[in-house]
C-alpha cells in the first residue's frame, strides 16, 4: 500500500484520547486502530504483539551478520482533545497554487497563507486538508503511516540490509501518558526515534520539562442579600490567583526557549473552582522557578484569607531529553547526514511541546523526534505536504541504512 493511500485511511480512524479518563489507553475507540496496526504487521509476516495497555511492539530481525544497535521506530495513534477527530474528511489538493484554500464554504473556513506562512513553501505541493470541521489526524498517523511503509518495504525488499527493527506504536500521547505503562524491557532498542514532527528535515533532540497545576478554589459561600463582609467568591479568588502569575509568561507570549504558564481550563461556582495550568521552559532552573511562583502564590492567597483558600498539586510530567541524549551525539550526527543525503536542508530546532521519546530517554531509550511533513497540529487548519511525507520516509530509509554500518 502507498504511503498516502495508508494515511488516508488512518485518518479516518476516530483515535480522540481523553484526558479526563480513568482508563488506559484512555478511549476504548484507540484499540480499534491499534488491533488493526497489529493485524497488519502480522499480515506482514513481522512478529507482533498488543499488551494490556495497548502497546503494539513488533520486530524485524536484522539480516546482516554484523552486531548494529536495534533501531526502534515509534509513533502515536491517538489524537488531541483540542478537536474533534470524528468523521475526518480529508481532502486531497493537487497542485497548491498558492492564495486561500476553501476548506468550509458553510463556516467560510479557510487555511489562509497569511495566518499560516508555512503555506507559501509548499507552492505546486499536493496537500492533505481537513473540510475545517475536524482536526486531520497528521498528528501522527503520519508518523504510523510512514513506519508502516517502511515495515512493507524491507518485508518486501530482502535485499536491503538493516539491523533489527522495532516497531512501537502507543497510545495516549497527547494526554501526556503515551509512555505511563509501557515495558521498556520489551522494546529492547538502544537507540530509537519518534516520527512525530513537522516539517521534513527537522530533528529536535530538545523539549520542554513539563509540569501541571491542578488548583482547587474554595469560597465561602452565603446568599447575595446578606453577603456583605461575609461571602467570598471561589471564582473571585481563582482569577485573582491567575493575575498573580507573571504577564510575559503566556503562551501566546512566547516563542522558541521560552517557557510559559497555559491555563487549559477552569470550571466552578461560588463555593468551589478548580483550575489546571501547564507549566513549560526547556531550562530546569527557570522550570523550577515557574513552579515555585505557584507556591509563593498559594502561600500568599491563604496567608491572605485567613484559612485554606487554595489548594495546590504539583506534578512533573516529563523533562528535556537533551540532558540524555548529549551523550548519544553520533547517532544524532547520523540522523543529520540521513537528511543532508535527501538534499534537505537539516532543522535543529527545540520542541515546543513534549513527545514520547522524551519520557523513552529518561526510562533508558535514547529517543530524538523527526519531522514527517504534517503542519498546524491539533485544529482544523492542520494539513500535511505530500512531497514532503514521501521525503520524509526516504530520511528514515537513510538512517536505517547507515545503522548498520555501526558498531555495537
Amino acid at each position: 500500500m502507498k504511503l498516502l493511500e495508508r494515511f488516508l485511511k488512518y485518518v479516518k480512524y476516530d483515535t480522540q484520547s481523553d484526558s479526563n479518563s480513568k482508563t488506559y489507553p484512555s478511549t476504548d475507540k484507540q484499540w480499534v486502530l491499534l488491533k488493526d496496526l497489529l493485524k497488519e504487521l502480522k499480515d506482514l509476516n513481522i512478529e507482533a504483539d498488543i499488551d494490556e495497555y495497548g502497546y503494539v511492539i513488533g520486530r524485524i530481525p536484522s539480516n546482516i551478520k554484523k552486531e548494529v544497535p536495534k533501531l526502534a521506530l515509534i509513533a502515536h495513534v491517538d489524537t488531541s482533545p483540542d478537536a474533534s477527530g470524528k468523521h475526518v474528511e480529508a481532502q486531497l489538493i493537487k497542485g497548491y497554487n498558492g492564495g486561500k484554500i476553501l476548506l468550509n464554504e458553510d463556516k467560510e473556513i479557510y487555511l489562509d497563507p497569511k495566518t499560516f506562512p508555512n503555506l507559501n513553501d509548499k507552492i505546486g505541493d499536493d496537500l492533505v486538508v481537513t473540510n475545517g470541521k475536524t482536526l486531520l489526524g497528521a498528528d501522527d498517523k503520519l508518523g504510523v503511516a510512514q513506519i508502516m511503509t517502511i515495515a512493507e518495504y524491507i518485508q518486501n525488499n530482502k535485499d536491503y540490509e538493516h539491523g533489527e527493527i522495532v516497531i512501537v506504536f502507543t497510545p495516549d500521547e497527547e494526554v501526556g501518558t503515551g509512555t505511563e505503562y509501557i515495558d521498556i524491557d520489551k522494546i529492547n532498542a538502544d537507540f530509537g526515534f519518534t516520527l512525530d514532527g513537522s516539517k521534513v528535515g527537522e530533528i529536535a533532540y530538545e523539549n520542554f520539562n513539563a509540569a501541571t497545576a491542578k488548583l482547587n478554589f474554595i469560597g465561602q459561600s452565603v446568599h447575595p442579600g446578606s453577603a456583605k463582609n461575609k461571602l467570598i467568591n471561589s471564582l473571585d479568588i481563582a482569577n485573582e490567583f491567575y493575575a498573580l502569575l507573571p504577564k510575559h509568561l503566556k503562551a501566546e507570549l512566547t516563542e522558541n526557549y521560552e517557557g510559559f504558564n497555559h491555563l487549559v481550563s477552569q470550571t466552578g461556582s461560588v463555593e468551589k473552582t478548580e483550575m489546571t495550568i501547564i507549566i513549560r521552559n526547556h531550562d530546569k532552573v527557570l522550570f523550577n522557578k515557574q513552579k515555585n511562583d505557584f507556591v509563593m502564590i498559594k502561600d500568599f492567597i491563604n496567608k491572605k484569607y485567613g484559612y485554606i483558600a487554595c489548594e495546590l498539586e504539583l506534578s512533573d510530567s516529563y523533562y528535556n531529553m537533551k540532558e540524555v541524549l548529549d551523550d548519544h551525539q553520533e547517532k544524532i550526527e547520523l540522523a543529520i547526514e540521513s537528511i543532508k543525503e535527501n538534499h534537505i536542508e537539516p532543522i535543529i530546532e527545540p520542541i515546543r511541546g513534549g513527545t514520547d521519546g522524551a519520557r523513552l530517554s529518561f526510562m533508558g531509550l535514547p529517543c530524538p523526534n523527526l519531522g514527517t511533513g504534517g503542519y498546524n497540529f491539533h485544529g482544523p487548519y492542520e494539513y500535511a505536504s505530500v512531497k514532503e511525507m514521501y521525503k520524509a520516509l526516504d530520511i528514515v530509509k537513510t538512517i536505517i541504512s547507515k545503522f548498520k554500518d555501526l558498531s555495537n
